[in-house]
């Protein structure tokens, strides 16, 4: 026998039973409750995901992780080779020497001939190597008359040609001309110290300044008191005015001496630097954009990159501060603190 049909009236209550269970479901989903708690749950999702990933960056940023480091103490490997005497306690006076260029020779009978020199094209004539030479013997003079001071010849190994660094070259130069002072020693049996050191990672006068700060803690277990910087005198401004402010180094506590070449070009060289060094620097205070900053990579043609993280850990705020429009823009002064903050 066949089933009987379903009657219309039948159809049509099955269908609105149907119809009746699909909107209840719905109207379960969509209720205030169920939207709140949905949302409730994706917020704290986002919420969860976006303090890991922020704990994440923070833990793996150069910056913090390398500054929570250098607050350990250093490898056994690397402060087994340090060995400070007492005597260098008594040094709180930085003279820094920026180098220019790089001497390659062996003969200082000929340290003026340009020809033993690593030298640009518009370093050329003009008493150029003259003036360097001024420099280093003018910082030596120093250091001899102040019993307290450490010379540091600053400058990286900037020519692509030399392997030498512009320090290096300078402190050869020095040593071959017998202008290094020594410390004094209490014992005979302790051999005399240099009073002298280099600087080897620098890539512009900023890094001068700041780098040798850095090497005169490296090299003595504490931070200079007094800065003396012997360069060229139409780079006065630079120093004093940009790069001094910029470290925040007290005024009085910063002198600047100025050696210029003897020459008919000096007024050349001045607005070469007011329009290659000084302006540049005033609209970025800390050479770490654009035009200086290409400077830089251009003058580091052997990928160098100096120890300062770890030796004087703290500078590193410092070191690695660069401003840009959310702190003020590119003149912004490092707020933070430094070691000569108690300094008047």
């Amino acid at each position: 026998m066949l089933p009987l049909p379903i009657s219309s009236s039948r159809k049509r209550r099955l269908s609105r039973s149907g119809l009746r269970h699909r909107r209840s479901v719905k109207d379960a989903l969509l209720t205030r409750a169920r939207i709140t708690n949905l949302g409730l749950s994706l917020l704290t999702c986002v919420a969860v995901l976006s303090l890991l990933f922020n704990l994440s960056y923070h833990l793996s940023s150069p910056t913090n992780s390398t500054y929570q480091s250098l607050h350990r103490p250093l490898p056994f490997d690397i402060l087994s080779t340090i060995q400070r005497h007492d005597v260098l306690s008594t040094i709180d006076h930085l003279i820094m020497v920026p180098g220019h260029a790089i001497w390659k020779g062996t003969d200082v009978r000929r340290r003026l001939d340009e020809e033993e020199w690593i030298l640009e094209p518009y370093q050329r004539g003009g008493g150029r190597v003259d003036a360097f030479y001024r420099h280093i013997a003018a910082g030596a003079e120093l250091a001899k008359e102040d019993e307290h001071s450490l010379l540091i010849f600053s400058g990286g190994q900037t020519r692509p040609t030399s392997t030498s660094t512009e320090a290096g070259s300078y402190m050869r130069l020095a040593l071959a001309a017998d202008l290094i002072p020594s410390l004094p020693t209490p014992s005979s049996r302790i051999p005399g110290l240099l009073r002298a050191t280099t600087e080897d990672y620098a890539l512009d006068s900023f890094q001068n300044l700041l780098y040798s700060i850095a090497r005169f803690h490296e090299y003595t277990g504490r931070y200079p008191s007094h800065i003396t910087v012997v360069g060229y005198e139409f780079k006065r401004q630079r120093f004093t005015e940009l790069h001094r402010a910029a470290l925040r180094w007290p005024p009085g506590r910063f002198h600047y001496i100025g050696i210029d070449a003897e020459d008919e070009e000096l007024i050349k060289a001045q607005e070469g630097e007011r329009l290659n060094g000084y302006l540049p620097y005033t609209i970025d205070t800390y050479g770490c954009h654009d035009m200086l900053l290409s400077k830089r990579r251009s003058r580091n043609p052997f990928i160098r990159f100096h120890s300062y993280h770890s030796s004087s850990p703290e500078l590193v705020p410092l070191l690695n501060w660069c401003p840009g429009s959310s702190d003020g823009g590119r003149t912004a002064v490092y707020g933070g603190p430094l070691p000569w903050d108690t300094m008047q």
